[in-house]
């Protein structure tokens, strides 16, 4: 009796493996999203910080142009690929120019592209930021302008053919507008990332997922934060989009 009590028991029962199973499981249900969230936090704050460099270099810049923002006379000059090329020497980037004057085949420095966005190209061309239009045309220019007014492709720049150069004096309230944002909603979004206009339906008609999740914004006052898309103001076509936003630099992105 006495060497049987003292037989020591090897391995698990079966229900004592279910138990270790389901509390690695139930730990795993808790510590993944947290972790993810914790990676998250560390994209968004690498996002945070490019847009700070590059409101440095937009400061630099306007200190050797008479205080005037990027106007390169392109009525496009808000998408990526245009407006990185006037601030390059300031981002301490090496200019490369290809045969069409603007684009070149090396890989994108770091600073142009947030960590969260997956649709950023990784070439010369592409940048996960898009400038504001607000600042490169006056006002009652501005107020003219809609969605097909922007798109390269179109070829119709309208009222925006004609730009001018916006200094920081003409900013009404520069903690409320937007100068540089995040185009993608890549930090905190619905079904699907998306644009300042959502997903685009026929005839250029914003689409409903535009208020979703927010972006990183740098301001004209060179301060960046994260923007819920629902505390932007509306733009002409009622969209969290700082290029059309109403009176332009005298107006505000924030509500």
């Amino acid at each position: 009796m006495l060497d049987r009590c003292l037989v020591r028991r090897e391995g698990f029962t079966l229900i004592e493996l279910l138990v270790v199973i389901a509390i690695i499981a139930v730990l795993a249900a808790i510590l993944v999203p947290v972790f993810a969230q914790a990676k998250e936090a560390a994209k968004k704050s690498a996002c945070l910080s490019n847009l700070r460099q590059i409101g440095v270099s937009i400061g630099l810049y306007q200190s050797d142009y008479d205080d005037g923002h990027p106007n390169t006379g392109d009525s496009y000059l808000w998408i990526g690929r245009k407006w990185r090329w006037p601030l390059m020497p300031y981002l301490a980037i090496n200019q490369k120019v290809g045969p069409d004057g603007i684009s070149a085949s090396s890989g994108t420095p770091a600073i142009l592209i947030c960590p969260s966005d997956p649709f950023a190209t990784q070439n010369y061309n592409s940048t996960s930021y898009a400038y504001s239009a607000s600042f490169y045309h006056l006002p009652e220019t501005l107020n003219q302008l809609r969605i097909r007014n922007l798109i390269l492709s179109l070829n119709t720049p309208g009222a925006g053919l004609l730009t001018s150069t916006v200094t920081s004096t003409m900013v009404a309230e520069p903690a409320r507008k937007g100068m540089v944002a995040e185009w993608s909603n890549a930090h905190d979004h619905g079904a699907k990332i998306v644009g300042f206009w959502g997903t685009l339906q026929p005839g250029l008609v914003p689409g409903l997922d535009r208020w979703e999740g927010g972006r990183t914004l740098l301001f004209a006052d060179l301060h960046a934060g994260f923007i819920k898309a629902k505390r932007q103001t509306p733009s002409a076509e009622d969209c969290p989009d700082i290029n059309l936003t109403p009176d332009g630099v005298l107006g505000v992105d924030l509500k």
